[in-house]
């Protein structure tokens, strides 16, 4: 039976944590990283404390690893503020981790890869235009233009790229946004609820099982 190694980028919370967990468990080696040390012992996962917009990390990382048959392009940061009050760092660190951390991982994953699956996490922020988040949703409607592109550039060479966008999902990246604020966007999403980590799951195994290429599915 053949075994997976997947690598996933920001594990040590939220979504990414959970993903490494249930990919473990699912008998995948799984290769994280983040910028924090990891929460995660098992025989079967590797942790590289780095930052997803270091290009000599990346690299280093990626030229480490065997083989890698999936990507799951899963850091980000997120800050919500009016954009004539959004500070320029912000913006800077937003694209560094959302945008940059992406394309680097895409770039050197697809180079190492025969065959093989990206999977990228865009947002529905990028769908509902809502106030208070033009910097991040710029961030993620970036991410679902290289996803597309990327699909048709990488199709030669047997590697499909896709992205998750889900709706709002119980995870450190929401914990600081008033209520109020969760509800409105929730309200405004199709399915008028959180977003669980089992939709992501399925979403994700969707893509890693087949062969469609440059698609973005909305939670």
């Amino acid at each position: 039976m053949k075994t997976f190694n997947i690598v996933i980028t920001g594990t040590s919370s939220g979504i990414g944590n959970k993903l490494a967990y249930y990919y473990i468990g699912e008998g995948y080696n799984v290769f994280g990283c983040s910028r924090r040390e990891s929460t995660i012992s098992h025989l079967r996962y590797k942790h590289f404390k780095l930052d997803v917009s270091n290009e000599d990390d990346i690299i280093n990382m990626v030229r480490s690893i065997d083989k890698i048959d999936i990507l799951i392009n899963n850091a980000g940061i997120a800050s919500m503020n009016h954009s004539c009050l959004t500070p320029y760092d912000t913006v800077k660190n937003i694209f560094s981790t959302n945008v940059f951390g992406t394309f680097l991982f895409s770039r050197e994953v697809s180079k190492a890869m025969k065959g093989g699956k990206i999977i990228n996490f865009s947002s529905l922020a990028v769908k509902i235009d809502l106030e208070g988040e033009m910097i991040y949703a710029a961030s993620k409607a970036a991410i679902e233009k290289m996803t597309t592109i990327l699909s048709k550039e990488l199709s030669s060479f047997g590697i499909t790229v896709n992205a998750i966008a889900p709706s709002p999902t119980k995870t450190d990246l929401i914990k600081n946004i008033p209520q109020e604020k969760i509800n409105k966007i929730i309200e405004m999403s199709p399915s008028k609820k959180m977003c669980d980590i089992g939709d992501i799951i399925d979403t994700i195994n969707f893509f890693i099982n087949s062969n469609v290429t440059g698609q973005i599915i909305y939670l």
